[in-house]
């Protein structure tokens, strides 16, 4: 028979147990587009992901690994399990019609087979890929043809995402779907294989609430893009531009609730996008709305709402787009910015979503 006190230590237990399974910790990462400056390839990047006690990351171009030789990609594989970082792969653009897609890609499906062979080699379990952006939805053929071309080039690949167990994650890209356009191209060509790489930051362009699309996508998500955005009226609709995390206008604690609620076995990965000036999103404008003919009013609602209660970004940065040539300091600028950006939003993350 137990005695009281082991009866009162089993009971506790269990209750600690139970408490960590309805709040889960979520794996925490970055995606390496944060570092572009620095020109880092995958090895480098597990390193500092490690020094920074990340346990995931997402190398988010195929030209982000050293070689894709199979031996070389065993190597990277190798190296995040001895770290213990979880590694999601990702390429570009995938949609034959889309304006971002070029003619050298080749075969779209074949070139999304490619991206999938290897992400199963580095022992990823999704592929991040996306349709295009703003402008596919203003060429006359509306966001409906493109959609159309992602789903057919999805299940050309079908079969290769089942057979390497690698899900094709496809991100609401910036500007090109609001959350239940990409929700729709992800269960039309099938759960069982696409997935959501959920960005928080390209919600904006849409004029959709970021809390929107974690509601929207949060269930069907494999991988994330976690980013503030600082955003504040405008005579034609509102600017906004990206930031550190917790210094912008949306509430990350609320975007890492809804993550560890609704996705939380997808990891959070921080892709931390400053040094961009502020952009419109010209909603007060007929010309918006050409190409946004279905959107719900009740969460463009609440994107307003979210605009009447944000503010201007009021710290010093380094634009990275500025006009001009990029002298040795600038780039050396952009650098430690980034760094010292994505190093504050990993601490952020840290003390406060995950």
């Amino acid at each position: 028979m137990l005695s009281r006190r082991t009866f009162f230590l089993s009971s506790f237990a269990s209750t600690v147990a139970g408490l960590r399974a309805q709040n889960p910790k979520l794996r925490l990462g970055f995606d390496t587009y944060s570092m572009r400056a620095w020109g880092m390839k995958s090895l480098q990047h597990l390193d500092f992901a490690a020094k920074h006690g990340c346990n995931a990351i997402q190398i988010s171009s195929l030209d982000d690994f050293e070689s894709l030789d199979p031996a070389h990609l065993a190597k990277v594989k190798a190296k995040g399990k001895e770290l213990d970082i979880a590694i999601d792969a990702g390429t570009g653009c995938i949609c034959p019609t889309a304006k971002a897609w070029k003619p050298s890609f080749g075969d779209p499906v074949e070139n999304l087979t490619k991206a999938l062979q290897i992400a199963h080699l580095v022992g990823a379990r999704s592929l991040r890929c996306y349709l295009g952006d703003t402008v596919d939805r203003y060429d006359g053929k509306g966001i409906e043809y493109h959609m159309e071309s992602t789903i057919k080039v999805f299940k050309g690949a079908r079969s290769v995402a089942l057979d390497t167990g690698v899900k094709i994650a496809l991100e609401n890209h910036s500007g090109d779907m609001q959350a239940w356009e990409a929700k729709t191209v992800i269960e039309e060509s099938g759960k069982d294989y696409v997935a959501a790489c959920l960005d928080t930051g390209n919600p904006i362009w849409c004029a959709e609430h970021p809390e929107v699309t974690m509601e929207v996508l949060g269930p069907l998500t494999m991988t994330t893009h976690i980013r503030d955005t600082a955003l504040f009226e405008h005579p034609r609709g509102c600017a906004a531009h990206w930031t550190v995390c917790g210094e912008g206008c949306v509430d990350m604690r609320r975007i890492g609730e809804l993550q560890k609620q609704l996705c939380p076995e997808s990891s959070l990965h921080l892709e931390v996008i400053t040094g961009r000036p502020p952009r419109i999103v010209p909603y007060l404008e007929d010309s918006f709305w050409k190409g946004f003919p279905k959107v719900r009013a009740s969460e463009f609602a609440r994107f307003v709402s979210l605009v009447k209660k944000g503010h201007p970004l009021m710290t010093p940065m380094v634009i990275e787009d500025a006009p001009g040539p990029k002298v040795p300091a600038f780039q050396e600028a952009l650098k430690v910015q980034q760094m010292l950006d994505l190093e504050k939003s990993l601490e952020y993350a840290k003390k406060n979503m995950i």
